[in-house]
């Protein structure tokens, strides 16, 4: 039997610690080892302080991040919290180094907020509030948060000059899907407040720059899905797109022909046996044995065929997803070999096409 995984914190209840511990000293003069704040379940959260400063009418408190077993990007980052009186009693916020501001309409927070997410606000007010009804102005800043943020969604979510504080239950779950779920969605809610009407849905990185390649699309309009497609073509069934374009290496996709739609590969079949008959089916002759997808398209078909097979793989993910994920848009299918190049489609590519021919006018 494997050990548990152990939880964390997140980012917003590491700066909601912060800021307490900043309160207790700019307001109390009280140099705290420990701190204490409520979660939003009403649970309590006590945890070590790192540093504290102050210098007149400021105080900065830190807080070193543990997410746990979580593969999470911040875990060991410093956040830091600095807490300047105001003369009145509002709590007000602001982004320091290595937090990033929102650029983008379609999130939570406004274009040109600090990147400190809704639930994260209302816990460092409250725990604020658990010392004083002064007006402050928080200053969250994370100690080498550019770097960080390289490796997150925030550049393509439109975040910039640093992460996101987050969090809505102030723990780490490891491994969490729903986590990497609402990180999805965030994306899906910018592609439509940028007024897309016909999004490109791609697994990752590849998939991304296969698509900005051969269409003329705004940033926006292509949304990563990671292995999440059941999830997000459920997201998509909500929002009146009048097209809708699946676009990636078939390695990935054809396991949407097979019914599986969270495309992790531990959660799912090997694609190989499936795409291998298809490709039996059409060029009716047998194919030697492979290990993947790739193998199958580059090594055993010539490019007559892989074109064929390719197509007619893409029409039984067109078709499956259709049938599935029934909306008032057809899916259309492009796939890509790992160099990016197109293999074969199904549907109309012309919402995504007219705006390379508008470009050559």
């Amino acid at each position: 039997m494997s050990a548990e995984l152990k939880g964390g914190i997140t980012t917003g209840s590491c700066a909601a610690l912060a800021a307490k511990a900043a309160a207790l000293l700019l307001f109390r003069h009280e140099r705290v080892e420990q701190v204490e704040i409520a979660l939003p379940d009403g649970s309590r959260l006590m945890w070590p302080v790192a540093s504290l400063e102050q210098s007149n009418d400021t105080a900065e408190a830190s807080i070193i991040k543990d997410a746990g077993d979580d593969p999470d990007v911040t875990h060991g980052a410093r956040i830091r919290v600095r807490l300047t009186r105001r003369d009145d009693h509002n709590v007000m916020f602001r982004a320091g180094h290595g937090v990033g501001t929102v650029t983008v309409p379609g999130l939570a927070l406004a274009v040109g907020e600090a990147a400190i997410n809704p639930v994260p606000r209302t816990m460092i007010t409250a725990a604020i509030r658990e010392v004083t009804d002064h007006g402050v102005m928080v200053t969250v800043a994370v100690d080498g948060g550019e770097e960080l943020a390289a490796k997150t969604f925030n550049p393509k979510l439109g975040i910039e000059g640093g992460i996101s504080i987050i969090g809505t239950s102030g723990r780490v779950r490891p491994f969490s899907a729903p986590a990497l779920q609402q990180s999805l969605k965030c994306a899906l809610d910018i592609c439509v407040a940028s007024a897309t009407t016909a999004p490109v849905f791609v697994p990752g990185n590849m998939g991304r720059n296969a698509a900005l390649r051969a269409f003329h699309l705004k940033a926006q309009q292509v949304v990563e899905v990671s292995n999440e497609w059941g999830y997000m073509l459920e997201q998509a069934q909500a929002h009146p797109f009048t097209a809708l374009l699946m676009l990636g290496h078939p390695g990935k996709l054809a396991k949407l022909a097979m019914g599986q739609w969270n495309t992790h590969s531990g959660q799912s079949d090997s694609a190989v046996p499936f795409v291998a008959d298809l490709a039996h089916q059409v060029v009716h002759h047998s194919l030697a044995d492979t290990t993947t997808v790739e193998g199958v398209f580059m090594e055993q078909l010539t490019a007559p065929q892989r074109r064929r097979v390719a197509d007619r793989l893409a029409e039984a993910i067109q078709r499956n997803t259709a049938e599935t994920f029934p909306a008032t848009w057809l899916p259309q299918v492009v796939l890509i070999n790992l160099k990016g190049d197109i293999l074969g489609s199904a549907g109309d590519l012309q919402p995504w096409l007219r705006h390379l021919e508008e470009e050559s006018l």
